[in-house]
C-alpha cells in the first residue's frame, strides 16, 4: 500500500476544505479568500472571496523572483521548419501589447474574446493577453468548419475574435480567414473587432472596418498590468461535444484552476520549476489549455509549441528528436499518437537515433490506452509510460500515478487510482454501489475538487440535467468501469460503450484491448450494433501495421478467435474487417457513433471534425462485405 497517497487522498475527501487551503497558498493572491468552499444550489465554488490574476501566476510571478531569463516557450515547427523561443520576460512583453490592444478595443473584465487559432506562439499570446484583463477567452480549435466556428460565436458572444491567416497540416494549408469570414455571415452575433496574425505562408484579406493586423498594432501599443479578479470569475469557455449536436460550453473559474493546475503539475507530473514539460496536444483542447499553457508556465517550466505531427514531419523520429533537441523531461500525448508512430516503426528503431536520457516520464491521456501500446512505449524508450484518465469538464486528472507524490506499481490498462478530491465511485443503473471489479457507471460524489467545470455557459439547466441529475448527489462522468480489489480504476469507454449482448453487459474496451495483442494490429474500434435475436452484438474494425501481407480475411478469423480466447463465447464477436484507417476527428478520437449509424442503416451526417472524409466510404464498403446495410438517407 502507498501510505503516502492514501494519507493525501483521504484528507482531500475527509477534510477538502483543508487540504485545498493548503494547497493554495502555492498561488499569488492579492486577497485571500473568505471561505474556501461554498455550495450554492448543487453549483462548488472554491476560494469564494480570493482575490488573483491568473496570468500574473503564469508570468509576472517568476519575474518578480528572479526566473524572467529563463526560457517560457520553445516554438518548433516542422510544416515551417521554423523555431522559436522566448524568455519569461519577452512572453510577458508581448502578452502585456496585446492586452493593450484588447483594452484599445474595448474589452473589459467578462467580456468573451473568441480564440481560432493554429499551434503558434501567438495562440498562447492571445489566451494569456484576455486573462491579464480579466476577458474570458474561448479558444475553437484552428481548422473547425465555419458552421461550427459560428456555433460557438453565438453561445459565446465575443467582443473581438482573435485568429491568424493560415493554419498549416503537414504538407496542407488551411486558409483560416474565409472560415472566419463565412462564420460571422453565418452568426446571429457580430463580434466589433477581429484581431488578425498575418502568416508569411498566406496573407488574408482584411476589411477595413472590422479586421486589424495585430504585428502592426502590437508595434505601436503599450503595456498593462494585471488586472485582479475574483477566484471565482470565469477564466475560460472551453466547448466540449453534446449529445444534442450543441456544444456545450464549460466554465473555468480563474482560483479553483491555478490552485489545481499547481498541485497537479507538483505531485502528478512531478514536474519542476527549470524542467521543459512537452504536452503534444493543440491549445484548441482541455489538454492545451492546461498543461500546453497555464499548467507548465504556472509551474516556472518550459513548455513547448509544436506544429507538427507524430509521423510525417517528417518521419517517425519527430517525438524523438523534439525530446533530445530540448530536453525534454515530461512528455503528454494521446495514446493515438503512440500508436501511429508504432505503425510505421513497430520495432522502435527510430527513438534509437536520439538521446533521451532527459526524459523521465511519458504521459498518457485523451482515450483509453491499451496495455499493447502502454508496454511498447516502455519497451523501446526505457521511460515509465503513465496512463491517466480526465474530461474536458474536469480540467485535470481524475485518476493518475501520481509521480511527485507517491508512484505506484503500474497496472497496464489502469490509469492507477483516483487522485485527491476526486471521490470515485462505481455505481449500477439503480445507484447502488459495486463491488470491486463489477462493470458499472463511473461517477464522482459531490463536490467536485477545484478547477472542475462551474456550470455550463449560458445554460445552468443542461450543466444539472448532464452531469448531476442522473444520480442526485454525484457527477456523471459518462464513463463506464470498475475498481478493482487494490483499489486500481479501470475505464473501459463511455456508458455506450458497454454493449448488452442477450443480457450480459460486455465493454467494447476490454475487446479492443486483446484485440490489439494481434501481432499484426496496429489499432482498432469495437463497436456494438443492433442485433434481432441478441440485442446488440459487438463488431471489429482492425488496421494492420505497416508491411503485413497476409490474407486480411485470415487475420480477421484469427481476432475473432483471439476474443474469444480472451474473453470467452460470451463475447459473442463473429464481424470482424481489416480497414485501412480508423474515421477519427482531428483530436484523435474514434468517431464510433458516426460507424454504428452506418451500420444500423440509420442517418448519419459528416462529422465536421473528422480528420480525413474518405476513410467513411472504406469503412461502407467494409461494411457492405459484412452484409450489413448502408442507409440510402445517409448525408454526405
Amino acid at each position: 500500500m502507498s501510505l503516502k497517497y492514501e494519507s493525501t487522498y483521504k484528507e482531500s475527501i475527509e477534510n477538502p476544505e483543508k487540504f485545498w487551503a493548503q494547497a493554495a497558498t502555492k498561488v499569488h493572491w492579492y486577497h485571500q479568500w473568505d471561505k474556501v468552499l461554498d455550495v450554492v444550489d448543487n453549483h462548488y465554488r472554491w476560494f469564494v472571496g480570493g482575490c488573483m490574476n491568473s496570468c500574473y501566476n503564469a508570468l509576472d510571478l517568476h519575474i518578480d523572483n528572479g526566473r524572467g531569463d529563463q526560457l517560457a516557450i520553445i516554438y518548433d515547427s516542422p510544416v515551417t521548419d521554423t523555431k522559436k523561443t522566448y524568455t519569461y520576460r519577452e512572453l510577458r512583453q508581448r502578452v502585456s501589447k496585446t492586452a493593450s490592444i484588447l483594452v484599445n478595443k474595448g474589452v473589459v473584465k467578462g467580456d468573451r474574446v473568441v480564440i481560432y487559432m493554429p499551434m503558434i506562439p501567438e495562440a498562447v499570446i492571445a489566451m494569456l493577453a484576455c486573462a491579464r484583463i480579466g476577458a474570458i477567452h474561448s479558444v475553437v480549435f484552428g481548422g473547425f468548419a465555419a458552421h461550427e466556428l459560428a456555433t460557438r460565436i453565438d453561445d459565446a458572444k465575443p467582443r473581438v475574435i482573435i485568429s491568424a491567416s493560415c493554419g498549416i497540416e503537414i504538407s496542407k494549408l488551411i486558409k483560416y480567414k474565409p472560415l472566419l469570414d463565412e462564420a460571422i455571415k453565418q452568426s446571429t452575433h457580430k463580434p466589433t473587432t477581429c484581431l488578425i496574425w498575418q502568416r508569411p505562408q498566406e496573407r488574408a484579406n482584411m476589411l477595413p472596418w472590422r479586421d486589424i493586423d495585430w504585428e502592426v498594432e502590437e508595434e505601436k501599443a503599450g503595456l498593462v498590468e494585471c488586472v485582479p479578479v475574483d477566484a471565482t470569475d470565469p477564466l475560460y469557455i472551453l466547448y466540449t461535444s453534446g449529445t444534442t449536436g450543441k456544444p456545450k460550453g464549460v466554465i473555468r473559474s480563474n482560483g479553483g484552476h491555478s490552485v489545481a493546475m499547481k498541485w497537479s503539475m507538483d505531485n502528478v507530473y512531478n514536474a519542476k520549476p527549470g524542467d521543459v514539460f512537452w504536452a503534444a496536444s493543440d491549445v484548441g483542447w482541455v489538454v492545451g489549455h492546461s498543461y500546453i499553457v497555464y499548467g507548465p508556465l504556472m509551474n516556472g517550466c518550459t513548455t513547448i509549441i509544436y506544429e507538427g505531427k507524430p509521423v510525417r514531419t517528417p518521419n517517425p523520429g519527430a517525438f524523438w528528436r523534439v525530446c533530445d533537441e530540448y530536453k525534454v523531461n515530461i512528455l503528454f500525448a494521446a495514446p493515438t499518437a503512440f500508436r501511429a508512430i508504432k505503425k510505421e516503426d513497430s520495432k522502435g528503431e527510430w527513438v534509437k537515433k536520439y538521446d533521451l536520457s532527459a526524459l523521465k516520464s511519458i504521459f498518457l491521456a485523451g482515450e483509453r490506452c491499451d496495455s499493447d501500446t502502454l508496454e511498447w512505449i516502455t519497451k523501446i524508450t526505457n521511460k515509465p509510460a503513465i496512463d491517466h484518465w480526465w474530461q474536458t469538464e474536469t480540467g485535470w486528472a481524475i485518476a493518475a500515478n501520481p509521480m511527485g507524490l507517491d508512484p505506484m506499481p503500474i497496472k497496464a490498462g489502469s490509469p492507477t487510482k483516483p487522485m485527491p478530491g476526486f471521490n470515485l465511485k462505481v455505481l449500477d443503473e439503480q445507484g447502488n454501489e459495486c463491488k470491486p471489479n463489477q462493470l458499472g457507471n463511473l461517477v464522482l460524489k459531490l463536490p467536485l475538487p477545484p478547477s472542475c467545470l462551474m456550470s455550463i455557459w449560458s445554460d445552468d439547466q443542461r450543466y444539472k440535467k448532464s452531469y448531476l441529475n442522473f444520480y442526485p448527489g454525484y457527477y456523471l462522468t459518462g464513463d463506464s468501469g470498475y475498481i478493482d480489489e487494490d483499489g486500481y480504476v479501470w475505464v473501459m469507454g463511455r456508458m455506450d460503450g458497454v454493449i448488452n449482448v442477450a443480457g450480459h453487459r460486455l465493454s467494447t474496451g476490454e475487446m479492443e484491448e486483446v484485440i490489439s495483442k494481434h501481432p499484426d494490429v496496429a489499432e482498432c474500434a469495437v463497436i456494438g450494433v443492433d442485433d434481432e435475436l441478441k440485442g446488440e452484438v459487438p463488431m471489429a474494425f482492425v488496421v494492420l501495421k505497416d508491411g503485413i501481407e497476409r490474407d486480411n480475411r485470415s487475420i480477421a478469423d484469427g481476432v475473432i478467435q483471439l476474443v474469444r480466447e480472451e474473453i470467452g463465447a460470451v463475447a459473442g464477436l463473429k464481424l470482424a474487417t481489416v480497414i485501412e484507417k480508423l474515421p477519427k476527428t482531428r483530436s484523435g478520437k474514434i468517431l464510433r457513433a458516426t460507424m454504428r449509424s452506418m451500420v444500423d442503416g440509420k442517418e448519419w451526417s459528416m462529422p465536421s471534425t473528422i480528420e480525413d472524409e474518405s476513410v467513411l466510404a472504406d469503412i461502407q464498403q467494409s461494411i457492405e462485405k459484412l452484409g450489413y446495410p448502408i442507409p440510402k438517407k445517409g448525408k454526405k
